[in-house]
């Protein structure tokens, strides 16, 4: 039972900490909306979302004011459209972006996800005819974020697709060249995709899934930095144990809002993800905690040591708050969205190559890094290869989300806006990666894949 003290606490931390549930995202099957006639399937698919979703909104701006709870986004994931749109043969897929568009507007969503495939162990025409209609399709929409799965730890890693991916990306900054190449802050590229992440741009609602769902992403990243303040200079163990006990404390928050959301919708409750999601606000930042523990600035030795600490302690607090937790669930270190990875990549201790070996002990992957805008097409293929390794030998999610800034070189920024914040343009390596991405085919899954 919650006492006073436990009251007073949780709204200081909304108050003053930056707490909030980052997230409701309502998962919608759209399987039923296959059709061969591509006019009548988008007609379709925009009914059903229209029709499973309409209130959504509504309900959630109901739950903060009568909870005092700030809900960020309201969100809508789908069946990855690759599927559904299969049956209509050879068609402009991107019709679908816009019904997607057009129902996320109707509805009054922030970000509508699932304008996906799955091509861990190959591409099928219609993933082949969805991949490549992605420029055009998020260039001309404005809510629509698209998400391609290019590896697992049981298949591998299809280099095919990997290859493909990096000339898509480029296409995609270059489509929305007049707008930062905003493009690619929508389209993110997964090994090990989930289908229950809440998360976008990579939410999309696994064919597992029930006909609709609700799934929730909490955040906190200042309240967890707010709490270590009171621990200089305590030992490793102690932090861990703060860290879990806050972790516990804010997924409360985010079960409360979950349960109540799927009464209020009538819609099942999923999941609860327990990720950290920054926001480029001062005072909301994971690069700040990680410096709290004693580091002078993110990304100098010690970082990988730390993040892992953060990321395991905010499982553990959280696992024991909610009836089901999934999605992604650790901690994000996304650069353009964090205030204290800005600063760190700014004055360069914070590197592509600190961050990707961060990767491999927190939540995702290289997320929201810009790079020069004349970066190849086989370079990038190459940071999503080494990406998807990560996560294949671990055996958990990794993901790059980068964007190829036209017209930048290293030392300028890109403006994105909103919880897209601002990118400072991060170096490559110049050194080519092109005869290793064009031997295609596939990497094999690692032995620890043979568990039947």
């Amino acid at each position: 039972m919650l006492n006073q003290k436990d009251i007073l606490s949780t709204i200081e931390m909304i108050e003053q900490q930056h707490l909030d549930i980052r997230t409701v995202t309502m998962g919608i099957s759209l399987l039923s909306c296959c059709d061969e006639d591509i006019d009548k399937a988008c007609q379709k698919v925009y009914d059903k979302i229209c029709r499973s979703a309409q209130v959504l909104v509504a309900k959630a701006q109901e739950i903060e004011v009568e909870f005092g709870i700030p809900i960020v986004n309201k969100r809508i994931s789908v069946t990855p459209i690759a599927l559904v749109a299969a049956a209509c043969g050879d068609a402009d897929y991107s019709r679908f972006a816009h019904a997607l568009d057009k129902a996320a507007k109707t509805c009054g969503v922030d970000f509508i996800g699932g304008y996906s495939a799955l091509v861990q162990k190959g591409m099928s025409d219609a993933d082949r005819r969805l991949i490549t209609s992605i420029p055009k399709a998020l260039s001309e929409t404005d809510l629509v974020c698209s998400s391609i799965n290019v590896g697992s730890s049981k298949t591998g890693i299809n280099m095919d697709a990997v290859e493909l991916m990096g000339q898509i990306i480029k296409q995609t900054a270059e489509a929305t060249a007049d707008r930062e190449g905003i493009g690619c802050a929508k389209l993110v590229v997964f090994c090990n995709a989930v289908e229950d992440n809440p998360f976008m741009a990579g939410a999309f609602h696994g064919v597992g899934e029930p006909e609709k769902v609700i799934n929730v992403g909490v955040s906190g990243p200042g309240v967890v930095h707010h709490v270590l303040k009171d621990m200089k200079g305590r030992p490793f163990d102690e932090v861990a144990e703060t860290i879990k006990k806050t972790a516990f404390r804010v997924t409360r928050v985010g079960q409360l809002v979950a349960q109540e959301a799927s009464r209020r919708l009538d819609t099942p409750f999923g999941i609860v993800d327990l990720s950290l999601a920054p926001t480029p606000a001062v005072g909301d930042s994971v690069a700040r905690i990680l410096e709290e523990m004693g580091l002078e600035t993110c990304g100098t030795h010690g970082t990988t040591a730390a993040l892992a600490l953060l990321n395991d302690a905010v499982k553990k607090g959280g696992i024991m708050a909610s009836s089901s937790v999934g999605g992604l669930s650790g901690a994000f270190i996304p650069v353009s969205e964090d205030e204290g990875m800005i600063a760190a990549a700014n004055c360069g201790t914070l590197t592509i190559d600190k961050l990707e070996a961060m990767t491999c002990v927190c939540s995702v992957g290289l997320d929201m890094i810009a790079v020069p805008g004349d970066t190849s097409a086989e370079t990038i293929s190459a940071i999503i290869a080494d990406e998807a390794a990560i996560g294949m030998i671990n055996t958990k999610t990794t993901a790059v989300r980068v964007i190829p800034a036209p017209g930048k070189k290293v030392g300028d920024h890109i403006e994105l806006g909103g919880l897209l914040g601002t990118a400072p343009i991060m170096p490559v390596h110049p050194e080519s990666s092109a005869d290793f991405i064009h031997r295609g085919g596939r990497i094999p899954a690692p032995i620890h894949s043979l568990k039947n």
